[in-house]
């Protein structure tokens, strides 16, 4: 798990080729390099438009006569006039949007999705669900199918990002008003609206910054393991399954089917576990919520800040401002998160390979590069890292792959699928350490449950039902108890 969420303190990690990740020469425009992760240019630095363009705060004060402070203010606020949270999401569109037209550190480009790209992916996509009906009992959750460009993908999915991000982004934005004492704060009004402001608008910088960036990985709208865009379009991306299937050696329609099986098997799991959407952005506000803020260094940055050195409030958060508390509650919050992350790619793994190991000869192939990629740092692990101090633990995918193929042996398709009719019967993260533990303990009868359920939606008397009562005769008639 990382210390430092939003990634301040951690300078970005340079990639093994391109020149994304190469220091550039300020004179150059670059902006981007790891002692400035949150896109702002040095002063000087060219840009948007000329000398000191990349970096408005620096071209705002570079010639400011520090006893202007009024007029100084007044600037600040026309250029960050979003009010509207703790993240200035205005600001992490363009961004985002401007990471994108710049293309990937292997010089691929956006491009506009074309006719046949689109009847491609909707004809990939509607094969993959009838191959998914013969692996889950969960029927289709895909109502349409979609191509999207890097761009498009950034517009759809940017809602998610901010209910995922805006928990942690207000938990920083509270500590920045709250630091000096209560008499002090109207004395100070203009320069804690300031460093809100500035706040929000680094916060939307980085976040920009990262989300670019992974509109030029995935390959659709699920790659993280949560439901990043609308519910029930399964979304894939052309120009990055190009490059995706690039040197794998495998015929890229293959390839766009393997990876519409990910895509649909995700969304028939979010369109039919109805609680597990909420389930697993609330294990990201709990996580949330254990965010606390220096508060020493906060003071003394807001004591010290001067308005001719904006970067001053940049470089403070750069070094580790923010850290998770190492509390129980913490560390609940954390394996909650990660397990409930590991389920779901868990299923999708094991349902895609029963789904397209009879059909394709590349299905093992795909399987492991893609386990490869998430192991190596692949979307998710990244983009939890970058924006709440998060890392993701591929062995704990691995882990939950095999204990829900280990459940399919066992209690077959509708056993296994049962499971995520309530998020406390799923399997925990000592469950994952123990599969074979978990498939070979009591089960439920789940037809006691369905029983259930139907009185209750028939107003029935809602007796709860023994789920355990026929599994016990059952172990009666074997003579062994296999807890």
């Amino acid at each position: 798990m990382s210390d430092t969420p939003f990634g301040f303190g951690l300078p970005p990690e340079e990639p093994d080729d391109g020149d994304e990740g190469k220091k550039k020469d300020p004179q150059s425009g670059g902006g981007q390099g790891p002692a400035n992760p949150f896109g702002f240019g040095l002063p000087g630095a060219g840009g948007f438009g000329g000398p000191g363009a990349d970096n408005p705060l620096a071209a705002m004060f570079g010639s400011l006569n520090p006893t202007d402070l009024g007029a100084a203010f007044q600037q600040l606020g026309q250029m960050l006039s979003y009010e509207g949270g703790p993240v200035n999401w205005d600001m992490a569109k363009q961004i985002a949007r401007q990471t994108v037209s710049q293309g990937t550190a292997d010089g691929v480009k956006d491009v506009s999705v074309g006719p046949s790209e689109r009847t491609a992916v909707q004809e990939a996509v509607r094969l993959a669900d009838l191959w998914l009906d013969d692996a889950t009992s969960l029927p289709s959750g895909a109502g349409s199918a979609v191509a999207w460009s890097r761009a498009e993908w950034v517009e759809a999915t940017l809602p998610a990002w901010k209910e995922l991000v805006d928990p942690v982004a207000e938990r920083v934005g509270a500590a920045m008003g709250d630091v000096l004492p209560e008499e002090m704060q109207a004395m100070a009004g203009p320069l804690i609206g300031m460093m809100r402001s500035m706040g929000g608008a680094m916060f939307g910088s980085q976040i920009g910054q990262a989300v670019g960036v992974l509109a030029g990985e995935v390959v659709g709208s699920t790659d993280i393991g949560l439901p990043l865009g609308p519910a029930g379009k399964a979304a894939l991306l052309p120009v990055n399954i190009e490059t995706f299937g690039k040197d794998l050696g495998v015929p890229q329609d293959e390839v766009r089917l393997y990876l519409a099986l990910r895509e649909a098997a995700h969304q028939r799991l979010f369109a039919h576990v109805p609680w597990l959407r909420s389930h697993l952005f609330g294990a990201v506000d709990g996580y949330a919520r254990g965010i606390k803020v220096d508060t020493a260094k906060l003071e003394d940055v807001v004591g010290q800040f001067d308005p001719q050195n904006p970067e001053q409030l940049q470089d403070a958060l750069q070094q580790g401002m923010f850290q998770p508390e190492d509390t129980p509650e913490q560390k609940a919050a954390l394996a909650r998160l990660e397990t409930a992350l590991a389920l779901v790619e868990g299923w999708v793994d094991a349902v895609v390979h029963a789904a397209a190991k009879p059909r394709l000869s590349s299905a093992d192939a795909l399987r492991e590069t893609l386990r490869r990629r998430r192991a190596t740092g692949g979307p998710a692990e990244q983009t939890f890292a970058t924006l709440i101090g998060l890392e993701l633990r591929p062995r704990r995918l691995r882990d939950a792959s095999r204990l829900w193929a280990s459940l399919t042996d066992a209690r077959g398709v509708d056993g296994r699928d049962a499971l995520w009719a309530h998020p406390d019967m799923l399997p925990t993260a000592a469950d994952l350490d123990d599969p074979d533990g978990f498939v070979h303990r009591e089960q439920m009868d789940f037809s006691e449950w369905d029983k259930m359920l139907g009185e209750a939606a028939s107003g029935g008397s809602g007796e709860q039902p023994d789920l355990k009562k026929k599994d016990a005769e059952n172990n009666d008639d074997k003579g062994d108890d296999t807890e």
